[in-house]
């Protein structure tokens, strides 16, 4: 299979969820379609579908988290599967077991899926390439690559507040240089045929090939978040930096941080968003963050849904048909 279509099998299913980039949109419309069945299941009594019963996805985070990973187990225990959740500190490949050692045995205990969330860029799909061909890999972040499901979550989330993706300008503003999540959301947006998607920082946190993508570059904040319909706040990827990007996080927030002031200059239905986990005061007002305009927390209970739908679409059986359990 060429590099580009790892992702899908024959049939031009999902098999895979490695980035966003290289997918058609109308992928990109079926994963938001099929989230928008899971999304009310939070508040049924039975809170299961059997859509994955009888599989087994093991969690692989080599990158520590919190959001990402409780939101992939609840996704996966509501979809009816049995979750293994490694602890990679103590796991044998601290030991000196190779990640393909590791990997084959957890495939020799039955494993369906691996989600997996790693420091370096291009792990989920060395591991997509080395699998049995049943085996489904999720990639939960890779190093400043790509992290498809939080990008894909945020798109349900401005097609929820929004509706359509067409006439928006999105304002992407922060740490683009270092963050795995803006490129998934800059994929995303452009294949969603958004009108302008904007990306919002200092010149020491935009790289270089970054107009290449389709994207309007703004080292202003006035001028980039003038008349936004999203704005997208993305945290400062502190363990990522070395050198000198920022002078200190007082002159970041006050050159580039989202006051009520200076979101007056969006649109008056301006919808603020951020993946997490916010530094408030320094990316962020908090009156801004817990706002009318803010649909932060919207965000995470998204992410459950959107969860549900790529791991059902990859390992899915879609003859079952959602439902209380019996």
């Amino acid at each position: 299979m060429s590099r580009r279509n790892i992702q899908l099998d024959e049939q031009n299913k999902l098999r895979h969820f490695i980035t966003v980039e290289g997918l058609k949109r109308q992928m990109l419309v079926d994963i938001l379609d099929t989230a928008e069945n899971f999304l009310g299941l939070g508040a049924r009594k039975t809170k299961k579908v059997p859509l994955l019963r009888g599989k087994t996805v093991a969690n692989l985070f080599f990158e520590p988290s919190t959001r990402t990973r409780s939101t992939f187990e609840l996704a996966a225990q509501r979809l009816s599967a049995d979750i293994l959740s490694m602890d990679i500190k103590t796991s044998a490949t601290s030991k000196g077991e190779s990640l393909l050692d590791m990997l084959q045995n957890l495939e020799a205990m039955g494993v369906d899926m691996f989600v997996v969330r790693h420091g370096s860029s291009g792990a989920a799909r060395f591991i997509a390439e080395h699998v049995a061909p049943h085996v489904s890999v999720i990639n939960a972040g890779d190093g400043c690559h790509s992290h498809p499901t939080q990008g894909m979550l945020d798109m349900f989330t401005i097609r929820k507040e929004k509706g359509e993706f067409a006439p928006l300008t999105v304002a992407i503003v922060g740490d683009i240089l270092h963050s795995r999540v803006a490129r998934s959301q800059i994929h995303a947006l452009t294949t969603l045929g958004v009108t302008e998607v904007r990306v919002v920082a200092p010149r020491t946190l935009i790289p270089a090939d970054v107009a290449t993508l389709g994207v309007h570059v703004h080292h202003e904040m006035e001028s980039g978040i003038k008349n936004a319909d999203v704005i997208i706040m993305l945290r400062l990827q502190k363990e990522r930096m070395q050198g000198g990007f920022l002078p200190s996080e007082a002159e970041y927030f006050k050159r580039y941080g989202l006051s009520e002031a200076r979101l007056k200059l969006a649109k008056p239905d301006v919808t603020v968003m951020h993946p997490g986990p916010i530094n408030r005061g320094v990316e962020i007002a908090s009156n801004v963050a817990d706002g009318e305009h803010s649909v932060i927390l919207q965000q995470v209970t998204n992410g459950i849904a959107i969860r549900m739908a790529v791991m059902s679409m990859t390992l899915g059986r879609p003859e079952i048909e959602m439902g209380e359990p019996k």
